[in-house]
């Protein structure tokens, strides 16, 4: 028994975290902003500002403060 807690505690630490990210994107052409969970790749969108969100909420709170967002 105390091997398979073992093994259970030393994969929970091996394992990397599956933390998700979010950015908040502005549309080239609209210049509406919106809240994605990866980073966009794609010329037609331009991330707002340099920081990375660890829940979506806390990303749109943040977008509803950026100046360059019209909404």
């Amino acid at each position: 028994m105390k091997f398979v807690l073992a093994a259970a505690l030393v994969a929970a630490f091996a394992l990397p975290a599956s933390a998700q990210s979010f950015y908040i994107v502005q549309d080239a052409a609209t210049k509406k902003c919106t809240v994605v969970s990866e980073k966009p790749t794609v010329t037609t969108t331009t991330v707002v500002g340099n920081t990375t969100y660890t829940t979506k909420t806390e990303a749109e709170g943040a977008m509803k403060t950026a100046t360059v967002c019209t909404q």
